[in-house]
């Protein structure tokens, strides 16, 4: 038998140790903990709708509110760009274009770390560790700040267990008294529905009575009709909706005298009878300003001729348009219904087939995704535009309640629609090399980089691209 002295264990014990305790410390560093890891990004992406006065249906603020929520964060983090998924943003982040203004979507290393924190106990960690708690201010309803000019509709009330309803609301006058360019367009609804009373339905749905409103603006004339059929349009408003910011060159122009007109807002009950309005808030471009680009008004969609068949998933609607000048895509917008589970948006340009975006789709919370100004697609004339719908009509899609039946197009959330109602500017060709040239140098960019959605902006760098004069006198020799 081997005798060991008590020197010899001692130095082994020592020894042993030194492995161990650094091992433990490190394991309690890397622990995710409550305020350390979790807190900061409650606070970036959540607390805005999930706080006292807010919209989410539960506060996330303080440890003991979201502890008991931790498996539910979990899943509904997971879910990430698929209708159900917290924060209510459905970009894929494995194909397309990445940068988007105001994008409050998780990391997969945040997504990881909710995730190891629900499964480990939701340890709370050190109170030192936690960040500044927010400050938010509740007179301030308008997410892209205090608008210049707020015009209010007029109030509608939906009663509980109703069905929903189609039509028209009054003629607001805007009150303008001379011709401003907008910078951007907020709508919000304001009812009487008690965010705190706990009752009905803990949804973006069972908060609002407009699931949306398509409106424009128009002159009316003495007797309260509106001169000629055609009016402005304005970026549709929808349930769960962000701010509408136009490009900083193109500003769209609201007129003196108009008045806010709508022939198609879709009202819902919410589980209880509220009373409602909407206000549109305008905010304004300094005075002289004046527009370089022209804001396009370009159909992408097939809202007439869709055929959706009973239980059957991955059914596939396909629209196209042609580009018949430059353009510069300023949102993706996918408008669908519900048995719509995501769009794609893809641009065609000779050989070059590339998807520019591609996002999920929520009926309850309807997204409009601006890209930053460096990433915003710069697409030739003659490029074709092409918009994929991916629909899922069976019963593991929640939205559908009957998914025997056959579907096609309509106004109702259980019928459909197949539209990309995205922001779009056209240029001429020196504004369009030009933003080419800037997006070079802003992004350094060299001959063998590569950039989405801009398929010749680096063609000056392999070869410069003759002027039209100097192609024709080539054609014609």
């Amino acid at each position: 038998m081997r005798i060991i002295s008590a020197k010899t264990l001692l130095n082994s014990v020592a020894f042993t140790a030194t492995l161990i305790v650094p091992s433990l410390v490190m394991a309690q560093s890397s622990e995710v903990t409550f305020h350390k890891d979790i807190e900061p990004i409650l606070q970036r992406s959540c607390q805005n709708c999930h706080r006292d006065g807010g919209v989410g249906p539960m506060p996330l603020v303080s440890y003991d509110q979201v502890a008991p929520f931790a498996g539910l964060i979990e899943y509904k983090t997971g879910l990430r760009d698929r209708a159900g998924a917290m924060p209510p943003w459905y970009v894929e982040k494995d194909i397309g274009i990445q940068a988007y203004k105001d994008d409050p979507s998780l990391s997969d290393t945040e997504i990881a770390a909710i995730s190891t924190w629900a499964r480990s106990g939701t340890p709370k960690g050190d109170e030192s560790d936690a960040p500044t708690p927010l400050v938010f201010d509740d007179s301030l309803k308008w997410n892209a700040g205090q608008p210049d000019l707020v015009v209010k509709m007029n109030d509608v009330t939906k009663l509980a267990g109703t069905p929903d309803w189609w039509g028209e609301i009054d003629y607001i006058p805007t009150g303008l008294e001379e011709d401003r360019y907008v910078k951007s367009v907020e709508v919000v609804e304001v009812n009487d529905v008690d965010f705190q009373a706990g009752t009905g339905r803990e949804t973006v749905g069972g908060r609002y009575i407009f699931h949306h409103m398509i409106w424009g603006t128009a002159q009316v004339d003495e007797n309260g009709e509106r001169e000629g059929s055609f009016s402005i349009p304005w970026p549709v408003h929808e349930v769960g909706r962000n701010a509408d910011i136009f490009d900083q060159n193109a500003g769209r122009l609201l007129k003196a005298g108009s008045f806010i007109v709508s022939d198609s807002v879709h009202l819902h009950s919410n589980g209880r009878d509220t009373t409602g309005h909407l206000e549109v808030g305008f905010t304004f471009h300094p005075k002289g300003y004046e527009p370089e680009y022209q804001a396009a008004f370009i159909g992408l969609g097939n809202g007439v001729d869709i055929s959706i068949a009973g239980n059957e998933k991955d059914q596939e609607l396909h629209a196209y348009t042609v580009l018949n000048q430059h353009t510069k895509i300023i949102t993706f917008e996918p408008h669908l219904h519900a048995p719509g589970e995501r769009m794609c948006l893809e641009a065609i340009w000779g050989y070059t087939v590339e998807t520019l975006s591609c996002v999920g789709y929520d009926h309850n919370w309807v997204r409009g995704y601006p890209y930053t100004e460096d990433a915003a697609p710069l697409l030739p004339k003659g490029t074709i535009l092409h918009i994929v719908g991916y629909m899922n009509n069976t019963e593991t899609n929640p939205n559908v309640p009957d998914p025997r039946n056959w579907q096609g197009s309509g106004n109702r959330s259980v019928t459909n629609m197949f539209i990309d109602l995205g922001i779009r500017v056209t240029m001429n060709d020196e504004q369009f090399f030009e933003a080419m040239e800037d997006r070079r140098n802003s992004l350094n960019l060299g001959p063998n980089d590569h950039v989405i959605g801009c398929p010749l902006c680096l063609a000056p760098l392999v070869a410069p691209i003759a002027e039209e004069e100097e192609a024709a006198e080539v054609a014609a020799n």
